[in-house]
């Protein structure tokens, strides 16, 4: 079975409902047979790679808020993440664009190191208040979860992966993602936002019972005559005694 997770590593509901769909798949049976695949999302692929401001500030010129407001705002997210055991420092956070950070992203998916990079970049954008949108930075976070740091480099130096990028990004578009995050099952069923882990198990739990093989109840063994069906050869008739 496969989950598709369309997300942005400054989208501060992307890590929260990451966690939360996590402690989902912990508690689902059939975990080992789920397939996680992140996928890329844009929230301002005009933003800016380096900001005189911060997140407060930005929020608040958004959102047409005071200062103080988006800090509130801010503090209110930050609670939220460590409830769930993550700690978001919202007064050192570096805004950015996330292009290059979503190349890396498709580069470590070619060598099998997906889920360790989408998880040191959201932890290196919200906890560790780095550069995202730096190639050095980048390249070292890579090195973290074991590439090659100078391959690393090298391809973000190069347009390498810009389609990748450019296809889930359109991909999303066609299956009307406005906003992230946004968790796809199967192609069949859809969770938008960071719900509650409850909500992400029962949509697991619905998928699951339409992959799984059906349950045979009760059962006869072939050639029995008290079983009224019927198989490639033959029907048994139950006799009455």
């Amino acid at each position: 079975m496969q989950v598709e997770i369309w997300s942005d590593f400054v989208c501060p509901f992307c890590y929260i409902g990451k966690r939360r769909f996590e402690a989902a798949l912990s508690q689902f049976e059939g975990q080992e047979e789920i397939e996680v695949i992140y996928r890329s999302f844009e929230l301002d692929p005009r933003a800016k790679r380096d900001n005189n401001t911060d997140i407060h500030n930005l929020l608040a010129s958004k959102y047409g808020m005071s200062r103080e407001e988006a800090k509130a705002m801010n503090e209110n997210v930050g609670n939220q993440a460590k409830e769930i055991g993550l700690t978001y420092h919202f007064d050192t956070m570096i805004p950015t664009n996330t292009f290059d950070a979503h190349r890396l992203m498709h580069f470590a998916k070619q060598q099998e190191k997906l889920s360790d990079m989408t998880e040191r970049l959201l932890k290196a954008y919200f906890t560790d208040s780095e550069n995202i949108s730096d190639h050095n930075t980048l390249a070292k976070l890579a090195a973290e979860v074991g590439l090659d740091q100078q391959e690393s480099l090298a391809m973000l130096a190069s347009d390498e992966y810009t389609q990748a990028v450019h296809a889930d990004v359109e991909e999303g578009q066609k299956l009307g993602i406005q906003g992230v995050p946004f968790f796809v099952i199967n192609r069949k069923y859809a969770v938008s936002g960071a719900q509650p882990t409850e909500v992400f198990l029962s949509a697991l739990e619905k998928a699951w019972s339409e992959e799984k093989p059906l349950t045979i109840l009760s059962d006869s063994p072939k050639g029995s005559t008290d079983a009224s069906s019927c198989d490639d050869t033959t029907c048994n008739v139950p006799t009455n005694n």
